[in-house]
């Protein structure tokens, strides 16, 4: 007695087919699975055991082989239970054959008979999809990020007696249906809003620069600046962002475990924000079987690193794939995953050990030397992937207690989205969608100088010893000024304002 379930498991944060072939033979009672199952599908076996018998039916007294194909990659989780109990059933006549054919089916047992979520359902319908098969059984609880995608059946279970039932054809399953569009429409208002920071224009308009162009930001200044606070503001003024964007990031969170349950897409950009005492593991990704770090969790979004300089140096410096790339290979004995990893860093750190050197108010009692060696941590390579160095200064008393009102997130947001568009027809030729990601061929092609603009330019070169690395990211940094003020080309005013914003290339 032969029996074919359709499942599914995932490699990186893409998922692939996988065929559930149980067959049952007569012979002294053994249960086996075989194609390369890690532990926790060979843990199946005693999960597959009580379900079965617990909800109310016979669990076959014979030799039991169940080959999980193909079998030359190693299975992993636990999404495999229920495939494996209806393969058994099908094999024993309970179930039809044909009912389950061109239906993939994922999910965990409990001994009890109940189905729970697993990770990674959203890349495993799309793979259903892209098959061409027409229907999948997921967990109740995986419903929601499963229909999500479209043109595919989605059936929600919370039983193994329901998923027989339903087979046997005695009880209809109501599938899943989602509403895409309205998801985005109730994204509603951010929680925080730069309305609610006093002073600091000239940060948050390099921060408004930094997120129409998608630049790498760094701000440096002494303790209660506010620099925590500017960067968790970010993502109200980020572009919103788009259903293709939406499911790469929402691809990522699924495998990682991260959907809460009554979520199916992630409709805001992430924004990460780990402590500096993160492994280079955890920062880039890694593990036995490799899971997404901090850098993919933030792809589409931010990536905030407070208190840079105490970020391990060698943590930092695997940074620089992934800020070159906006992607993260690791690779292990086994195989190579590449996890997406398009984010837009942003970190802010203190000018010295004691937070206080160039603070007219409070007086730094640090050396040369230690301020040099604080800042050393942050190697040239790392410091050369970022565009914008702010300065942030304590806040005057005054403006903590002005009654003028502050611009609001969304009008700078708009602005934003406005210098974005441009952007998008600027290179929509080009695998790129912000001017960050510019090479020196597009330097050249779309950012050209007048002369007034050369001169200023070749002038602060020499006179405030911009290094050579600093040149292309000034010309990046006023691409982005100039659409900011919707101007097809870079004028002198634009020039002068991105000199601004590189100071810890100054001597």
């Amino acid at each position: 007695m032969l029996a074919k379930i359709l499942s599914s498991a995932v490699i990186g944060v893409d998922a692939y087919l996988v065929e559930v072939e149980v067959d049952i033979s007569y012979g002294l009672p053994n249960f086996t699975i075989v194609g390369l199952p890690e532990i926790s599908v060979k843990e199946s076996k005693e999960r597959v055991r009580a379900a079965i018998q617990n909800s109310g039916y016979t669990f076959p007294d014979d030799r039991i082989t169940v080959n999980l194909a193909p079998a030359n990659i190693k299975k992993e989780g636990t999404g495999f239970d229920l495939p494996i109990a209806v393969g058994i059933l099908a094999a024993t006549k309970l179930i039809p054959a044909e009912a389950v054919s061109g239906c993939l089916i994922l999910g965990e047992l409990s001994l009890d008979g109940r189905i729970k979520p697993v990770n990674g359902s959203l890349p495993m319908a799309i793979a259903a999809k892209l098959a061409g098969y027409p229907s999948i059984v997921v967990p109740y609880d995986n419903r929601l990020e499963a229909a999500v995608v479209q043109d595919i059946v989605v059936f929600p279970v919370k039983t193994l007696p329901q998923v027989i039932d339903f087979f046997r054809g005695y009880s209809p399953i109501s599938p899943e249906i989602s509403d895409v569009s309205r998801m985005f429409d109730e994204t509603g208002e951010y929680d925080l809003d730069y309305a609610e920071v006093m002073g600091q224009e000239l940060a948050k308009r390099a921060l408004e620069v930094a997120a129409a162009g998608g630049h790498n930001l760094i701000m440096i200044g002494p303790p209660g600046s506010g620099k925590t606070m500017l960067a968790k503001r970010i993502p109200s003024i980020l572009p919103p962002i788009s259903f293709d964007e939406s499911i790469e990031t929402t691809k990522i969170f699924s495998v990682s475990g991260m959907l809460a349950k009554d979520q199916a897409l992630v409709v805001r950009r992430p924004f990460r924000s780990p402590h500096h005492t993160i492994s280079d593991a955890g920062l880039i990704g890694g593990g036995h079987f490799p899971r997404p770090g901090e850098v993919s969790l933030a792809h589409n979004g931010v990536l905030f690193l407070d208190e840079l300089s105490e970020f391990k140096k060698h943590v930092l410096e695997v940074l620089r794939q992934p800020l070159e790339d906006q992607q993260v290979t690791i690779s292990r004995a086994a195989t190579t995953i590449t996890f997406p990893s398009s984010f837009m860093l942003v970190a802010a750190m203190n000018p010295c050990p004691c937070g206080y050197f160039s603070d007219p108010k409070h007086e730094c009692g640090c050396s040369s030397q230690q301020i040099h060696k604080y800042r050393s941590k942050i190697s040239g390579p790392l410091l050369d992937r970022i565009d914008i160095h702010v300065n942030v200064p304590a806040v005057p008393y005054k403006d903590l207690m002005g009654n003028c009102s502050e611009e609001p997130s969304s009008a700078i947001r708009s602005r934003v989205a406005a210098a974005r568009a441009i952007q998008s027809r600027r290179f929509y030729q080009l695998a790129m969608y912000c001017n960050s990601q510019m090479s020196s061929r597009q330097i050249k092609k779309f950012c050209k100088t007048d002369i007034p603009s050369s001169a200023l330019l070749e002038s602060a070169i020499d006179r405030l010893g911009l290094s050579a690395r600093a040149y292309n990211r000034i010309l990046k940094i006023s691409r982005t000024i100039a659409d900011l003020d919707g101007s097809p080309d870079i004028q002198v005013d634009h020039v002068a304002e991105a000199i601004q914003y590189r100071t810890l290339d100054r001597r």
